[in-house]
């Protein structure tokens, strides 16, 4: 892709911190100054809480959380250089909904919301704009919806990463803070603060492993 766009590359485990350091240290000496940093690497549990393996629990938290956290603080001096710039976390619904069978993926994306939300408030005076994003279902390589979803109404809710890489474009032109996409997920955050215990049920019931 890189070569296709004309652009760089570096490989890197955003769920190991020193290997996190060390790439942001080649790319700030090449690039100072950052405009944009887009916080997007996740990867699914695709198990609930009692019976997901510790290891792979570990490595969803470090990669959908803590990923975020390394890379922003690593990147920060670059993005403050900058004199104004954005950040847009690519979170989840799930981070707004307790999902009961695909709870390690849910907690990871709720700690993810908490920590967008935070930044928003702690970076703004320093001229950068945090921005979160809450996908719904997204068909990619690392998250096969299609093919995982039981449910054919929930298959027909699944979109295609250009619809999310076309509303990202829009939230930092428009210096939007929080937004859904589409935009009707929101009623999902809604049913979880008015109804929990239903959120819960229909949960439970729908067969889906994040």
């Amino acid at each position: 892709m890189a070569e296709e766009l004309g652009g760089e590359h570096e490989v890197c485990d955003v769920g190991n911190r020193e290997d996190v350091e060390r790439v942001a240290a080649l790319i700030i000496e090449r690039h100072p100054r950052l405009d944009l940093l887009v916080n997007n690497a996740g990867i699914p549990a695709r198990s609930g809480f009692m019976a997901i393996e510790v290891s792979r629990l570990e490595e969803v938290l470090r990669v959908n959380y803590l990923g975020g956290v390394w890379c922003l603080r690593a990147f920060l001096p670059a993005l403050e250089a900058a004199g104004r710039s954005d950040v847009v976390n690519i979170v989840s619904v799930a981070g707004t909904v307790a999902f009961g069978p695909a709870g390690p993926y849910s907690a990871s994306k709720h700690a993810q919301l908490a920590f967008s939300r935070a930044t928003t408030g702690e970076l703004g005076a320093k001229g950068i704009h945090v921005h979160t994003v809450n996908p719904g279902f997204v068909e990619t390589e690392g998250f096969p919806q299609a093919t995982k979803l039981r449910s054919a109404l929930l298959r027909r809710l699944v979109v295609g990463p250009d619809h999310v890489a076309k509303h990202v474009l829009k939230v930092v032109d428009r210096d939007r803070r929080e937004t859904f996409v589409p935009r009707w997920y929101r009623a999902a955050a809604v049913a979880q603060a008015l109804a929990p215990g239903l959120v819960a049920r229909l949960s439970a019931r729908s067969g889906y492993r994040g």
